[in-house]
């Protein structure tokens, strides 16, 4: 979808205090507008798209205890030479950006 937006402008945010239950989030990023919208669908009264840009942004409220942040820690050397092993030998190559 052509918006006009450059990819910088094209942002995700999150809002939510420590005294409301819901939570906002404003996304442009199509994996996560996806996921939200699904969630919305199932979970009506947990969800709700409130508000589309028309720039292709969506604006969701949801319960905040919704909401989880995963931070993982980056690959050793050693696990990345063990999943580099066996990729290969499974056949899985590494994908080629154009």
């Amino acid at each position: 979808m052509k918006t006009g937006l450059t990819r910088k402008q094209k942002v995700t945010e999150f809002y939510f205090n420590e005294h409301d239950d819901l939570a906002e989030i404003y996304t442009h990023n199509t994996d996560l507008k996806k996921r939200l919208l699904a969630y919305a669908k199932e979970y009506p009264e947990l969800c709700q798209l409130t508000e589309d840009d028309e720039q292709g942004g969506l604006r969701f409220e949801l319960d905040k205890h919704r909401i989880g942040i995963r931070l993982t820690a980056p690959y050793s050397p050693e696990r990345r030479a063990a999943s580099s092993q066996r990729g290969k030998k499974y056949g899985i190559q590494k994908k080629l950006l154009p």
